[in-house]
């Protein structure tokens, strides 16, 4: 439940910045099927890679996390 709030979250705002999956997965440095597998709520990413995430989306950690 928790890793599905996270990807829609992360989902939702790469889609609001303009990036396809491709390209972000790209910009992030992991393959396309791991930034599927966290925005579809089957993985919660790592803490290294949630940092890459909300620099790269220009969004604070806080922003992105969801709310309970």
């Amino acid at each position: 439940m928790e890793a599905e709030k996270w990807g829609r979250r992360i989902r939702a705002y790469r889609k609001l910045k303009g990036y396809t999956q491709e390209s972000f997965s790209k910009e992030l440095g992991v393959s396309v099927s791991i930034l599927g597998e966290i925005e579809r709520g089957n993985r919660l990413p790592a803490s290294d890679l949630l940092e890459r995430i909300v620099h790269s989306l220009k969004i604070s950690l806080e922003d992105l996390t969801p709310k309970e």
